[in-house]
């Protein structure tokens, strides 16, 4: 009986101190696991702004703009940064707002579009009340760099990258400067 008893209770110990590891494990990771991918959700977001502010810098409407004006347009993944507000390396502020794609204001309160996921429909109607605007845009995803938008982002997990729709660059009525074309010309560098 008593040695049963000793089994019992060297298997309940066993249990206790087994349990206590798997939630110190399961805290650590429950902890560790969000953390990292926040970081890489904001490390992303950073980047972006930066690709974002940086073309903007290089860009010129036909009137420059005292405070540089961006809409961000359609559900996005990279924004978070970008939406707090920021300065261009020139010191010029930027307002950024989120619009609904079918807002009417677009095309005269924007002087750059932000756009993220959109449907067929909502990016033909967005893109057909830009005709004629000098605003430029920056889609999130690089899919969309065919159907109207000056640039189209490429995120990765080590580098934001953009394509620019030259059609659309020389439509728009924005001026781009050469340098910015030819870092979208670059291939990324092999790992």
């Amino acid at each position: 009986m008593k040695l049963a008893v000793r089994a019992t209770g060297s298997v309940i110990g066993c249990k206790r101190v087994w349990l206590v590891g798997l939630l110190w494990l399961l805290a650590g990771i429950a902890f560790a696991q969000p953390e990292t991918a926040v970081s890489m959700a904001d490390q992303r977001a950073k980047a972006v702004t930066q690709v974002v502010l940086g073309i903007l810098s290089y860009a010129r409407w036909p009137v420059e703009p005292a405070q540089l004006r961006l809409c961000v347009v359609g559900p996005t993944e990279y924004t978070d940064d970008l939406v707090k507000g920021s300065t261009q390396a020139t010191g010029r502020p930027v307002t950024v707002r989120r619009l609904l794609a079918d807002n009417p204001a677009i095309a005269s309160e924007c002087d750059a579009v932000y756009i993220g996921k959109l449907t067929a429909d909502e990016r033909s109607r967005l893109f057909a009340s830009l005709i004629g605007q000098p605003v430029l845009s920056i889609s999130e995803s690089s899919d969309q760099c065919t159907v109207g938008s000056l640039f189209c982002l490429r995120v990765s997990d080590d580098q934001v990258s953009f394509e620019v729709n030259l059609d659309s660059v020389a439509r728009s009525g924005v001026r781009i400067h050469p340098s910015v074309l030819q870092l979208s010309r670059r291939k990324p560098a092999a790992p």
